[in-house]
C-alpha cells in the first residue's frame, strides 16, 4: 500500500463562512505545499459551533461548500476529508456532516455525525446538540490508494465499538474531525484518541478548530496524531497551525501481528 503523509488544518473559525472557506483554501494550499498527500479540515469549519447557528450556515451535498472543496482536491491532487458542515437534506433535517473527496474532486464519503454532542457537565458545560441535529446511522470508511481511512465526527470518538467496527472493517488509520471545549478537552481530548489508537491498532488524527477565547463555544483546540502503539506523532496547541505526518499502514498490520488483539476478538461474545 505504500507510505503517505497526512495534513490536518488547525485553523479559526469565524461568523463568516466566505472568510472560512477562504482560510481553509489558504491552508489546505499550504499543506499540500508541505507535501500533503491526504489533509482534513475541523469539525463545523464553516460556521460557529452554535445550534442557533446551524440552519443558517446549512447547505445541501452538492452546495457550494462542497463544489468548492472538490474543486480544490482535485487543484492540489489531496484526499480531502473536508472537516464537517452543517448539512441540510432533502427531508429537511441538518445533520453534521463530513464530505471527502478524491484526488479527483470525485466525491467519495459521506459521514454523518452519529452520535450527538448531547451533555451535562456539572459545573462545566452544557450542549444539547439534538435541539438543531438529526443523528447519522452508519460508519464511514473511505478507499484511499493507501488502503481504507474511517471517518467519525467528535462524539462519536466516545463510542469504542464503532471504531473496532471500523478496525475490523480493515480501517489502519481513523480520521476524526472534533471541537473538543474547554471541560473535556484538558480531560479527555488526547486520551481519547490514544486509547482509540490502542484499542484498535490504528493511527488516530483529529483536526481540531483553533481556540477563540472570545466565541460562545471554545475549542480545546491541540489537533493530534496518533500512531498504531498509542504514541502522539504530532500536536499542535491552542493556536492556527498544520500539522503533517508519514502514515504507513504497514506498521498498524506489524503491531497487529506483535500484539493479536484484533484476531484475538472472542467472536462468539462473552457470558456469565
Amino acid at each position: 500500500m505504500g507510505c503517505f503523509n497526512l495534513a490536518l488544518i488547525q485553523m479559526p473559525v469565524t461568523d463568516s463562512k466566505k472568510v472560512n472557506l477562504d482560510k481553509a483554501e489558504e491552508m489546505l494550499r499550504a499543506a499540500a505545499d508541505l507535501g500533503a498527500d491526504m489533509a482534513a479540515l475541523p469539525e463545523m469549519f464553516i460556521c460557529p459551533y452554535d445550534n442557533s447557528k446551524f440552519p443558517e450556515y446549512a447547505e445541501s451535498a452538492d452546495g457550494p461548500t462542497s463544489e468548492r472543496l472538490s474543486r480544490l482536491a482535485d487543484d492540489l491532487n489531496l484526499i480531502l476529508v473536508a472537516g464537517s458542515i452543517p448539512e441540510k437534506d432533502a427531508d429537511g433535517k441538518i445533520y453534521n456532516t463530513s464530505f471527502s473527496f478524491s484526488r479527483n474532486g470525485s466525491l467519495i464519503g459521506i459521514h454523518r455525525k452519529i452520535h450527538l454532542f448531547d451533555i451535562n457537565i456539572e459545573g462545566g458545560i452544557s450542549f444539547t446538540e439534538s435541539d438543531a441535529l438529526a443523528a447519522g446511522k452508519k460508519a464511514t470508511i473511505i478507499d484511499t490508494p493507501w488502503g481504507k481511512v474511517g471517518v467519525a465526527i467528535c462524539f462519536d470518538i466516545r463510542f469504542a465499538e464503532l471504531f473496532r467496527f471500523m478496525a475490523q472493517e480493515g480501517a489502519h488509520t481513523v480520521i476524526v474531525p472534533a471541537a473538543f471545549n474547554m471541560t473535556t478537552g484538558p480531560a479527555h481530548w488526547e486520551l481519547s484518541f490514544r486509547m482509540r489508537a490502542v484499542d484498535n491498532q490504528i493511527y488516530m488524527a483529529g483536526p481540531s478548530p483553533a481556540r477563540n477565547n472570545e466565541a460562545g463555544y471554545v475549542s480545546w483546540a491541540n489537533s493530534i496524531i496518533v500512531d498504531p502503539w498509542g504514541r502522539v506523532l504530532e500536536k499542535l496547541d491552542a493556536d492556527e497551525g498544520i500539522i503533517i505526518h508519514e502514515i504507513d499502514p504497514g506498521y498498524a498490520e506489524s503491531i497487529r501481528a506483535q500484539l493479536p488483539i484484533l484476531s484475538g476478538v472472542k467472536q462468539e461474545g462473552y457470558s456469565l
